[in-house]
């Protein structure tokens, strides 16, 4: 049995977490990835020290509750991509 989405990196459709050089996380649903961006849709943006929170704050709430979308659809350039991986991936306290 095949996939349905042929040519989209293996992240395709699963929430991940792209970690970034810099003080922002992002969290959505990959589109795709390759060598020059990871594309995300439905996604949300978090910036070190937003609502008095870390990134990883962050992430352990997000992996716990999910996040509102705020963007349909973030490019996010690949030399600022520190990590990528599954939301569920996170661990949640």
């Amino acid at each position: 049995m095949g996939t349905f989405h042929q040519g989209k990196s293996q992240l395709h459709g699963i929430t991940v977490v792209v970690d970034t050089t810099g003080p922002e996380v992002f969290v959505g649903r990959c589109d795709d990835e390759d060598a020059e961006a990871v594309i995300l849709l439905d996604a949300d943006v978090h910036r070190e020290g937003d609502e008095g929170r870390s990134k990883d704050e962050y992430l352990v709430r997000a992996a716990q509750f999910g996040v509102w979308k705020k963007h349909d659809r973030l490019v996010i350039p690949r030399a600022q991509v520190a990590s990528i991986r599954p939301l569920a991936d996170v661990a949640a306290t």
